[in-house]
């Protein structure tokens, strides 16, 4: 990994995470989603037997398929994945909100109406990876909102199956429309809806960059969760660290993909040697090796901070996905995190806690994005419409001020919709 100061860093573009554009990739993007557009299911067909290498008759996973799936799984996955449930539902339950209504002035009532959306669509990478935990991380949120329709879409396998883990995540959180379509098509057909797959309102999940494009290229005609980047970690260290521990945590991110970003900013020279070591022994004896040293080598940094106010503030430049606190102290320094998707504090508290287990959505803002995003939630799933109600007595005793405004801003028809009420005989 390569090692560089605090103020090497914040001086150059490297501090930048957010990826370039491909134009031959939009073009890929844009062409997949007119067609599926256009041409529905058929589309969807060439698609999946094309990038899949699939030929299916049909893309809704079946209730036996969901039976075999409890079968080929065992007693150990489905106990952990009952108590991932509960956990990520205990949490999300502190996020609901209720409508809500308040008198401000007698005959004056305002408020706000909270509306669970109607229809998301939910999307799971599928090909050699599987990630029941995704499953659980974007359809329980939805659930607590109280959406009455989810749909799932992920890539279908070599035999045409969805891997079992998928299938009894999806279960357990509630869900069993899951349909064997992946790629910028699944998307496609969640957005603009097929003779198959219903049109929903939002899509969310994470997945590749066809899959991240698909979502930007479609966002206006339905919403989306985000555009997820590479996934990141920064850990923030000194002299109290465990070495072991930071490396171990940095490599729990950078096995993701050749793109992940694996960042350490550190107090101690001394203490990013030992890191450095720690990296170098620990990568030998894992399992995806070849993409761990690829995703150091390009994005892998230890900075070396002055101290650790130094240090938080290249944190708040990076605005990373995952940021842990292994420093004396953390608490105190939280106050300072500006920009962070999830804090994970103290030795005790690494990354895949929060991927997996603890409760704390593990979709989270990449690239920046934490400058002005939030981790998914519940509050993802509603809408909220304002409430009006005046009474005539309180209109009349505003007329004069609101037609005021309306007509400084040459706005006469505004102004005249509150004057004609003031002639009606019952007023």
């Amino acid at each position: 990994m390569k090692i560089i100061t605090a103020e090497k860093f914040m001086a150059s573009d490297e501090r930048s995470s957010i990826q370039t554009e491909d134009g031959k990739l939009d073009q890929t993007v844009l062409e997949i989603l007119k067609e599926v557009r256009k041409n529905g299911d058929n589309v969807l067909s060439y698609y999946t037997e094309k990038f899949d290498g699939v030929k299916l008759d049909d893309f809704i996973v079946s209730e036996q398929e969901f039976i075999e799936a409890r079968q080929l799984v065992n007693t150990e996955f489905i106990t952990s994945i009952k108590q991932a449930k509960e956990n990520i539902t205990t949490f999300h339950q502190a996020q609901t909100e209720q409508s809500w209504f308040m008198n401000q002035r007698p005959g004056i009532v305002l408020g706000q109406k909270v509306t669970p959306l109607e229809n998301v669509g939910v999307y799971i990478p599928g090909g050699k990876a599987a990630y029941p935990s995704s499953v659980l991380m974007n359809v329980i949120p939805a659930k607590l909102a109280g959406v009455e329709n989810i749909q799932i879409v992920t890539p279908p396998l070599e035999d045409g199956k969805i891997n079992p883990h998928v299938l009894v995540a999806a279960e357990e959180a509630g869900v069993d429309k899951i349909y064997k379509i992946g790629g910028a098509q699944a998307i496609a057909a969640l957005a603009y809806g097929t003779e198959t797959v219903g049109k929903v309102a939002k899509i969310v999940g994470p997945g590749n960059a066809y899959v991240a494009r698909a979502k930007k290229w479609v966002f206006g005609d339905v919403a989306i969760d985000m555009i997820a980047g590479p996934s990141e970690i920064c850990v923030v260290a000194d002299e109290t660290a465990t070495p072991k521990f930071v490396a171990a945590d940095l490599l729990s991110q950078a096995e993701h993909d050749e793109s992940a970003s694996a960042i350490c900013v550190t107090t101690s020279a001394d203490l990013a040697d030992k890191i450095t070591a720690e990296i170098e022994r620990q990568t030998a004896i894992l399992e995806r090796k070849e993409i761990i040293q690829q995703s150091l080598d390009q994005n892998g940094k230890i900075i070396i901070a002055d101290d650790v106010m130094n240090a938080i503030e290249v944190v708040n430049e990076i605005a990373p996905e995952h940021l842990e606190l292994m420093i004396e102290n953390p608490t105190e320094k939280l106050p300072y995190i500006k920009n962070a998707g999830a804090i994970f504090i103290g030795n005790y508290s690494p990354e895949p806690l929060g991927d997996y287990f603890a409760g704390p959505n593990h979709t989270l803002p990449t690239s920046g994005t934490a400058r002005f995003a939030s981790p998914l939630g519940v509050y993802d799933f509603v809408k909220k419409s304002s409430i009006i109600s005046y009474s005539q007595k309180a209109l009349l005793e505003s007329a004069e001020q609101i037609k005021t405004l309306a007509n400084t801003e040459g706005l006469t028809a505004h102004a005249n919709a509150i004057e004609i009420r003031k002639d009606d005989p019952d007023a």
